[in-house]
């Protein structure tokens, strides 16, 4: 299967192609595509060498699926062009995340909504898609009614630039600035632009982006994001209230049977979860699962996983993986 992976050099796409080795994706040829000044260059993978080629020569060879991580412009330009070519566009950026003819898709939640005609499929938010995976199989069973979530976000988001500017901090060197404000040693309130209503960018993609992924508008969500010096995940803290009661070893039981979701939740070993060990996994992580005591039917919980994998690389490679699967490639 000849696949194209836009955006081939970036930090994410570099960790596509990761993804795409160690999941044992059927490529039988790769076409890395990126800016006009990286054509020509080499990426390495499974071992060989292959030469970065423009957005044209990529749809001229015809890939049958093409996984990009360019940036929402260049999406908005591209993937148009690749699906008229017949080719399946599953895309990394914001751009076509909340289009209504689109299917923004975390497999664990609702891949059966694929079909033989999506030519562009959208892949979530990076903090979006953690909560999700976790909240699927509670929703399912309890019914959610409201969701209130604070992130603590790593650098690797905001990508190369922004790991440098820590870097750099921590080494007391002088460099870019990805942020405003020093980030070592600080906690920076504020992921993407402030919108009217007084919320950031990020923080309405997880309102918005949730009750599309769960196909329930009903399940209200309110959000902090926050950029903290941290590599290697992002964390959150989960405060959700059900429609229903629930049993606690009950629903940690159901988090522990959920697809993607791997539960550290032993207090007295002090076991929980952290960017430290998510860092390079592609599972969910969930802990510190306690019922919330100021009111009923709602539990706290704490949700960690790698941003560069699942809440990017990985869930792409899956749509695609579920793509070839079901006979829809």
């Amino acid at each position: 299967m000849k696949v194209a992976v836009v955006g081939a050099t970036g930090l994410v796409g570099s960790k596509m192609l990761q993804v795409l080795a160690e999941r044992n994706f059927p490529v039988t040829e790769l076409i890395p595509v990126a800016s006009e000044r990286s054509v020509g260059k080499e990426v390495e993978f499974k071992g060989k060498q292959y030469k970065i080629v423009s957005m044209a020569d990529a749809i001229a060879v015809k890939p049958a699926v093409a996984i990009f991580s360019a940036g929402g412009s260049t999406s908005l330009e591209w993937a148009p062009k690749f699906a008229e070519a017949g080719i399946k566009v599953i895309d990394n950026s914001s751009a076509w995340r909340m289009d209504e003819t689109k299917k923004l898709v975390v497999p664990e939640v609702n891949a059966n909504a694929l079909t033989k005609d999506d030519y562009i499929i959208a892949n979530p938010n990076c903090s979006t898609i953690q909560m999700v995976v976790a909240l699927q199989p509670l929703h399912q069973k309890y019914k959610i009614k409201r969701v209130v979530v604070s992130t603590y976000q790593s650098v690797t988001g905001t990508g190369k630039k922004a790991v440098d500017q820590l870097m750099n901090e921590r080494a007391g060197k002088e460099g870019e600035m990805a942020y405003k404000y020093k980030i070592d040693l600080n906690a920076l309130p504020q992921i993407d632009v402030f919108l009217d209503n007084g919320y950031t960018k990020e923080e309405m993609k997880m309102v918005k982006e949730t009750m599309k992924i769960m196909g329930d508008d009903s399940i209200r969500v309110t959000a902090t994001t926050v950029r903290i010096p941290v590599m290697g995940g992002h964390s959150e803290s989960v405060n959700v209230e059900f429609e229903n009661e629930f049993d606690l070893a009950e629903l940690k039981q159901l988090l522990s049977e959920a697809p993607g979701v791997v539960v550290q939740d032993d207090p007295a070993q002090q076991i929980y979860p952290m960017p430290l060990w998510a860092h390079d996994k592609d599972e969910v992580f969930v802990g510190r699962i306690r019922r919330d005591e100021t009111q009923p039917k709602t539990v706290n919980m704490w949700i960690v996983s790698d941003n560069l994998r699942k809440g990017a690389a990985t869930n792409a490679v899956q749509i695609a993986e579920y793509l070839n699967a079901n006979g829809l490639l």
